[in-house]
């Protein structure tokens, strides 16, 4: 029941912390929801972290912004300057719609062309994975200053360290020692690092105001990174049998010989795990948030279809939303707990021998 009261509060605040900058227009029955600008506005980046709107007014914090000018050199100024200063602030603006650059910092050279500096800005989805690690950091050394002085003699924990033992035992238990086998120990940091960094920034993209909010996990950036990491662990430390089974695997010898048809699936293996890792991680979640959003915008795309269809669709969208975002919390979990099991299964299998 606790749970549940949770994810109504929570589906209020997503519904009018996606939707405030609009409210303007949705009072007006004549005009339409602008749902594809609330979609992709909620999980692309921005240089600025967009909080609400208080009247005409946007209430935002200015992120950031890095750059370095092939022309002018490096520039390190706030997001906010651009507002400041028209759109354009020492040369640079942001490209505007339909660009094909859109919603980045760009120039124009010489030329009079338009290019993009070299980019290492502070966006919303950096600022967001900072938070995010930064607060697993402090997570995982809180529970081990508490184990550290722990004596023999005292029970166990209870509480939050309790609860983060019972989830860290789980995943070391559960996952990484039937997946990885014997040589888990080696392993057993970078997954369980893996599982609670994903699993935080699941559960802060839930939250619908800040410091949560941003889809960090739902951007296939982030997911290549994750995936990279696992492609080196399984490959890196892959005994010698994992190697010969790759470019000589037991197999009958036409398919090796002359054409090497088995090494060639084989090494194509090699690839694909990673890559599925990251596609099945930056769907699953993109896919979610983009689910609760659209049925969140149903309410307001049915304000100008007469009362009983508006009160129909939005009971309807208002009940499917609660229910989707309790989904979407169980999800956070699923893929973090599924891309850490497939990580150590993949590591496992290198370490066979």
């Amino acid at each position: 029941m606790y749970s549940f009261k949770i994810s109504i509060i929570l589906i209020f605040l997503f519904a009018w912390r996606s939707l405030d900058a609009h409210s303007q227009e949705e009072a007006k029955p004549t005009q339409q929801v602008d749902v594809k600008g609330i979609v992709f506005g909620h999980i692309g980046d921005a240089y600025e972290w967009h909080i609400t709107n208080w009247g005409d007014k946007a209430i935002s914090i200015p992120l950031p912004i890095i750059v370095y000018s092939n022309n002018t050199g490096w520039h390190v100024f706030l997001s906010s300057k651009f507002e400041e200063n028209g759109g354009q602030y020492q040369g640079l603006y942001i490209a505007p719609e339909g660009n094909k650059y859109e919603g980045k910092v760009v120039e124009r050279n010489a030329q009079g062309e338009e290019v993009r500096p070299f980019d290492i800005s502070i966006t919303k989805l950096v600022c967001s994975l900072l938070i995010s690690s930064l607060l697993l950091v402090v997570i995982i050394l809180s529970v081990a200053r508490w184990y550290k002085k722990k004596s023999h003699n005292e029970q166990s924990p209870g509480g939050f360290i309790g609860f983060m033992e019972m989830i860290i035992m789980m995943v070391n238990d559960d996952i990484i020692k039937p997946g990885v086998g014997e040589n888990y120990r080696k392993f057993a940091p970078y997954l369980l690092t893996v599982f609670f960094f994903i699993l935080i920034n699941n559960f802060m993209g839930l939250i619908p105001f800040f410091p949560g909010g941003a889809n960090v996990t739902g951007n296939i950036a982030i997911t290549f990174v994750l995936a990279i990491c696992s492609f080196i662990a399984i490959n890196l430390f892959a005994s010698k049998h994992y190697w010969k089974d790759i470019f000589w695997p037991d197999v009958p010898m036409w398919l090796k010989v002359p054409v090497p048809m088995m090494p060639f699936v084989e090494l194509l293996g090699v690839f694909i795990k990673p890559f599925a890792l990251m596609i099945r991680l930056f769907a699953n979640m993109l896919s979610g948030h983009m689910a609760v959003l659209v049925l969140i915008c149903l309410i307001f795309i049915a304000a100008s279809m007469g009362p009983v269809l508006q009160g129909t669709l939005t009971l309807a969208s208002f009940l499917f939303s609660i229910f989707m975002n309790a989904l979407e919390m169980l999800v956070a979990f699923i893929q973090a707990y599924v891309f850490t099991m497939l990580s150590a299964v993949f590591i496992g299998l290198a370490q066979e021998k």
